[in-house]
């Protein structure tokens, strides 16, 4: 042996030795040219993030792949790095200069990013440490970072290839623009918040001189930029107005606007009209376009700010130009008042008001924490309709498969009807566009400036962009820029395509999608052969976690409470192919106590002479016992590597958790006790600890994906093996069969001594008391098991003496195994009538209590407007009152009662 295991187990203790031990010895990606290669990269987090719970499921399953497959002799690669995080983090760097009482444009835009980059080295690495502590094993020698020179190269060159070939532009379009940061946001980064606002209702008059269009809005002050009332085109109201292209006259502007006909307006919503302000609403933008409205033809009312500012038409009254747009909204709405314009809402007592409250949607920044404005300007745009026809194909061929599979609807959905890639940003820390423009304004984009001044000739005075690309638009190129790309690189010929691609479903479309676009585009092959989507990680009542709400779990606190091990082997254990996870402390906490099992466990055979195996296949099994852990192992092997196999990381979870916890620990163990505590230098003896020391070998390599701190330790604990560590091990290979006499016999007296101690318990018999047993026609595996195990039986059932015949008359219970009955008579042991007493009175107690609950939980007006864990609590409580009355009433059974 190599060391005596503590008496307890304390995951601190060994987890950050671990894991130094397997990083400083390049355990992670160990040198193996001529082996098949498997490669995996991670989402890279954001360079200021930390470690959350999503990223505790996400890099856990990726890691558990990882480990499966090093394990089974490949060449492993798990590419690790960050994101460079455009806005989150020129927004850290700038709250630390407003500390000091600076701010950005206090500096050159170079001095600036030059901040950003010491920030970088000083603070950037706190999730990869973090992930260090899950226990991931990443390739860190080849640590990636997505403004690296390399890759720097390869966006500036993948940009200009796009151009080149007219699928990058410059347009004129909407996007969502963050007022407080002064830039476009993707959709990622807005969510919508539940707020309470107003609507409005406003006359717009004919402008033939009779007659108004009445239409109703929660934004009254973009009316400074509407550009047409929209109807539907089967409404009767409006038919004859749309036919002979009668106008209204906007209020307070004078701008004379068309009614148009377009199926985006509900005839059943209010009036059935729709003021359009296409410069200001996504959806009002795509109305315009359908009616020939094109988009430099669009106003705009707003500055980079939210204030107003002038139309093109220059219709705006002076008194409103500056006013931020909630101050506008006031204005605009006391104007129309004074005017005779605003309709007033009459509430159910009959009070007049300027407005009808209203719940409504509002998207606000995740970053800048503001309202986002829809806003129209110029931007570079991806055309992603082209990139997408590619991974569409591949997706619907086959090619690449989307686990599980259900996600392919929604993918379909989007990627057809795919809008342009905004991928220009309004910041200074990223891959700055690289294009120049001239004094005209035309565009000259190129790897370089001097390939710039080379397009645009000699004597151009050229000034670059000023805008950055996207994080969305690097991060695309993920896969193969990591290795090398666009240099032709032998790691990238060996691993690219990469072979699995681990993912939240919430950034299919924003980084997964695109990945396939570009991975097609640039390589002319799928980035990934696989694409797992995983759900999310909510809180135990199922609401999503949020800041807001205060329930957010930090994934190190558990790991300082419960271990890393713990948790790991909960995210896996239910994570069920996509659905979302409610993150159960409790079960946490079960995991660390699975892990103490194991360890006591090793600490019994350590105590009995147990050591580690020297073989990778089944040693030799005559007794039945150790035939059956050999049979248990292949069986649970196979269900395991099926279960991986498919990206059924809870089926995995689950095999090896009740062979470890049920077949090895609770039964194996208990059942080889005699032989061990006997003579030791029987022959069954040391059958029995050669097979045991191996199959516990294959519990340690087969949890070690899962559990890879507490299972290190004990194979190493377990003989000298500091040159084979349990990382770099073999994945077993029992070269054995199951041996279905010895599963038969075995399981039978587990399923006996199941059934008996469950009866003892429902009658309440102590378990330590000898029961006398009489089978009458006991089955020929019976016969069997009952003349070689009678010792195992009573030893374990506590049944004894077993005899067949007929039954004994008077009061008995009654126990199974399989197809066979035991009846053991009860006259003596317990006082028949007393119990059967108190049984009924439990019985009675019990269904009273389920009744009631069953009553409350079919009341609508309970289940609606009781709190939730009112609720949840009154179900688990009938759960358990039901279950109760099923238990009493078999107890009853046994005692001869229906």
């Amino acid at each position: 042996m190599d060391s005596a295991l503590p008496t307890t187990f304390d995951p601190a203790a060994l987890e950050a030795r671990w894991y130094a031990f397997w990083e400083e010895r390049g355990l992670f990606r160990p040198a193996r040219p001529d082996a098949e290669p498997f490669t995996i990269v991670n989402p890279p987090p954001n360079v200021t993030g930390s470690l959350h719970i999503g990223h505790a499921l996400d890099n856990t399953l990726q890691d558990i792949v990882v480990r499966h497959e090093r394990m089974r002799g490949k060449d492993a690669l798990w590419v690790v790095g960050t994101d460079h995080a455009g806005i989150a983090t020129q927004m850290v760097v700038e709250r630390q200069m407003a500390e000091r009482g600076e701010k950005r444009t206090d500096f050159t835009r170079e001095a600036f990013v030059q901040k950003v980059w010491e920030w970088k080295e000083e603070s950037g690495g706190a999730i990869t440490r973090q992930l260090r502590r899950l226990g991931c094993s990443m390739d860190w020698s080849r640590e990636q970072f997505t403004m690296d020179p390399h890759f720097t190269r390869a966006v500036t060159k993948v940009f200009v290839d796009l151009y080149n070939d007219g699928l990058v532009y410059r347009d004129k379009r909407l996007v969502n623009w963050d007022p407080k940061l002064k830039t476009a946001i993707s959709d990622l980064e807005v969510e919508t918040r539940e707020v309470q606002g107003h609507f409005w209702t406003l006359r717009y008059p004919l402008a033939e001189g009779s007659g108004e269009v009445r239409v109703s809005t929660t934004r009254p002050e973009t009316m400074l930029a509407d550009m047409a009332v929209a109807v539907h085109p089967e409404d009767e109201r409006y038919r004859d107005l749309v036919a002979r292209g009668a106008k209204v006259r906007l209020p307070i502007t004078g701008r004379e606007i068309p009614i148009i006909a377009d199926a985006h307006a509900d005839p059943e919503l209010g009036s059935g009209a729709v003021k359009i302000t296409p410069g200001h609403d996504f959806n009002d933008f795509e109305v315009a376009r359908r009616a020939g409205i094109a988009a430099a033809d669009m106003l705009n009312m707003f500055d980079a700010d939210a204030c107003v500012t002038q139309t093109a038409d220059g219709l705006v009254p002076e008194e409103l130009l500056g006013l931020d747009r909630y101050a506008a909204r006031e204005r605009v709405v006391a104007l129309l008042k004074a005017q005779g314009f605003l309709v007033p809402h009459i509430d159910k007592d009959g009070a007049e008001h300027d407005a009808e409250p209203r719940t409504i949607q509002l998207p606000y920044g995740d970053r800048g924490g503001v309202p986002i404005e829809p806003w129209l300007t110029d931007q570079w745009y991806v055309d992603a309709a082209k990139l997408a026809q590619r991974p569409i194909e591949a997706v619907r061929s086959g090619e690449v498969e989307i686990v599980p599979k259900s996600w392919e609807k929604t993918f379909f959905n989007w990627m057809e009807n795919i809008l342009p890639w905004c991928v220009s940003r309004q910041l200074w820390w990223g891959h700055r566009v690289p294009a120049w423009y001239d004094a005209d304004g035309t565009a000259f984009v190129a790897p370089d400036e001097a390939a710039a001044q080379a397009l645009a000739g000699p004597d151009a005075v050229l000034r670059q962009d000023e805008d950055v690309l996207d994080t969305w638009f690097s991060s695309a190129l993920w896969p193969f820029a990591t290795l090398g790309w666009p240099d032709a690189d032998d790691l990238l010929a060996r691993h690219y395509p990469n072979d699995l691609l681990i993912s939240g479903f919430d950034i299919l479309f924003f980084w997964d999608a695109r990945m396939l676009m570009m991975g097609y585009y640039n390589r002319d092959e799928a980035p990934w052969k696989r694409l797992y989507l995983h759900g999310l990680v909510r809180a135990a009542d199922g609401q999503k976690m949020s800041k807001s709400k205060g329930n957010v779990v930090d994934p190190l606190g558990l790991i300082d409470r419960y271990g890393a091990d713990a948790l790991r082997f909960f995210m896996a254990a239910t994570e069920s192919q996509g659905r979302d996870i409610k993150l159960d402390e409790k079960r946490v906490e079960g995991y660390r106590n699975f892990a103490t099992k194991l360890w006591n466990a090793a600490r019994f055979c350590q105590a009995n002479g147990i050591g580690g195996s020297t073989t990778i296949a089944a040693p030799p099994a005559r007794l039945a016992v150790n035939q059956w852990i050999v049979g248990e192992v292949v069986e649970t092997l196979a269900r395991l590597d099926k279960a991986l196999a498919d990206l059924r990381f809870d089926a995995a979870a689950d095999a090896i958790y009740h062979f470890v916890w049920d077949r090895f620990c609770d039964w194996y163990l208990e059942l080889i006790k005699p032989v061990l505590q006997g003579e030791t230098d029987t022959p069954a003896a040391a059958e029995t600890r050669a097979v045991a020391g191996w199959a516990l070998d294959q519990i340690l390599v087969m949890l070690h994906p899962f559990m890879p701190f507490v299972t290190e330790e004990l194979w190493q604990a377990r003989g000298e093996r500091s040159h084979y560590p349990l990382i770099t091990a073999q994945w077993p290979r029992p070269d054995a069969t199951v041996d279905a006499d010895a599963k038969a016999a075995i399981d039978w007296v587990i399923t006996l001594t199941t059934a008996t101690r469950s009866a003892r318990s429902e009658l309440g018999i102590a378990p330590g008391v000898k029961l006398a047993a009489t089978i009458a026609d006991p089955s020929p595996l019976a016969q069997k098991v009952i003349g070689r195990s009678s010792a195992a039986i009573e030893r374990l059932a506590r049944l004894a003496p077993v005899t067949v015949g007929t039954p004994p008359a008077g009061a008995a219970m009654q126990v199974t195994a399989g197809e066979d009955v035991f009846v053991v008579p009860l006259e003596g042991v317990i006082d028949v009538a007393a119990e059967r007493a108190r049984l009924h009175k439990a019985l009675e107690a019990s269904r009273k209590e389920a009744d009631s609950l069953t009553k409350r939980l079919s009341n609508p007006a309970f289940v609606e407007k009781a709190k939730p864990e009112a609720v949840a609590k009154a179900r688990a409580d009938h759960a358990h009152h039901a279950g109760e009355a099923e238990r009493l009433a078999a107890a009853l059974a046994r005692l001869g009662e229906a």
